[in-house]
């Protein structure tokens, strides 16, 4: 193990040695965590004293520090007070998440980005300006104030400022920044609704507000502005295409989705070689239909993630131990629906899903990429 590892092992290990949360001989426990419906449809107008009351609440247990799963435009995040490095160690223990795996920094503009930066690259600045609120992460190098547990020990912190008008408001509300990775354990499949929270997370939070489907459906775009030029670290919802629009300049693309050789020390979330996992095993096969046809005659139980059908796919999706799913041709429309149903799937008692693999091109890269881990 390197160096740096192991002092981020031993750190993480003491915080959550600390946690309230750790399990004790004799301790009952806890109760499933309230869900506070927010009605506050994309911030439409003032919000009602219910939605204020819903989160001035989840605002004093996160001072408090404890641990809410808040709504965002990409997934819902597990939000603890990101300067409070016990609250932080608590979502790694809730979520069972490494301790080398960064958390992104969820700020309400970026005036509080800054003030948690050691430095504000004009990269950072450009895209700010131009994207945010967004689903768009940028990775500056970090101020004393972010605790080390937060950025895996490393030099620089993921910042993001959320499009979603609740994520923001309760930042504000709160008085403190949010780091917020998403709602769910670790390596498995991301929530996009209050359901997916609960089924994942259970009595292991506090609060959780809900307030309905995310937007966009897969996490944020993470662009590293340290660099020259600046470069993806993971791809999502914001293509290249569009980050380079925002820029003025070209932006450095991962050569391939395959997360061997990472640094000691990741600069982002979400680069583990397996992950976005639903519970049944996935394949990412260069032949689905045949390799649907093949599990079926085995007796197995397939979900099909399907673009598009053959009449071969047609004939075969008239088995009863077949679940069809026609995805959208859309980049955007699939990535909206692609863990919904994968949540789906994992509660039709299953023995494999089957994913027909998405065109090789740059505005699939952020459905590549999560399919690829996932299959991993």
């Amino acid at each position: 193990m390197a160096v740096a590892e192991t002092r981020i092992c031993r750190k993480a290990r003491t915080y959550l040695a600390r946690s309230v949360f750790s399990l004790q001989p004799g301790v009952m426990p806890r109760p499933l965590p309230d869900i506070l419906r927010i009605d506050w449809p994309r911030g439409a107008g003032p919000p009602s004293a219910v939605t204020l009351a819903a989160l001035d609440r989840a605002a004093e247990l996160l001072r408090q520090g404890r641990l809410v799963a808040i709504p965002t435009e990409t997934v819902y995040g597990l939000a603890a007070n990101a300067l409070d490095p016990d609250a932080v160690a608590r979502i790694f223990q809730a979520k069972g998440r490494p301790a080398g795996n960064p958390l992104i920094v969820h700020v309400a503009d970026e005036q509080q980005a800054r003030s948690l930066a050691a430095a504000w690259p004009p990269a950072a600045a450009r895209l700010a300006a131009a994207v945010w609120p967004g689903p768009a992460t940028v990775v500056v190098p970090r101020s004393t104030q972010i605790p080390g547990i937060v950025t895996a020990e490393g030099p620089t912190v993921a910042l993001r400022c959320p499009a979603h008008p609740v994520s923001r408001l309760l930042i504000e509300r709160a008085g403190i920044p949010l780091a917020a990775p998403s709602a769910n354990r670790s390596e498995s499949v991301s929530p996009t609704t209050a359901q997916h929270v609960l089924a994942s997370l259970g009595n292991r939070i506090d609060l959780i507000l809900d307030a309905g489907g995310c937007e966009r459906g897969i996490e944020s775009t993470v662009v590293d502005c340290t660099t020259t030029p600046p470069r993806i670290l993971r791809p999502g919802p914001l293509s290249r295409a569009e980050l380079e629009v925002a820029l003025g300049e070209a932006v450095d693309w991962p050569s391939s989705s395959d997360p061997a050789g990472l640094p000691a020390i990741e600069r982002s979330p979400g680069q583990g070689r397996r992950h976005y996992a639903p519970k049944t095993p996935l394949e990412l096969p260069a032949h689905p239909a045949a390799r649907v046809e093949e599990l079926l005659a085995s007796g197995r139980r397939v979900g099909w993630l399907m673009l598009g059908a053959d009449e071969r796919a047609r004939a075969l999706a008239t088995s009863r131990e077949l679940v069809a799913v026609p995805m959208p041709p859309d980049p955007m429309a699939y990535a909206r629906q692609l863990y919904a149903t994968l949540h789906a799937l994992d509660h039709r008692h299953l023995d494999r899903i089957v994913v027909d693999p998405p065109p090789a091109t740059e505005n699939w890269a952020a459905i590549l990429d999560r399919l690829t881990r996932a299959a991993s």
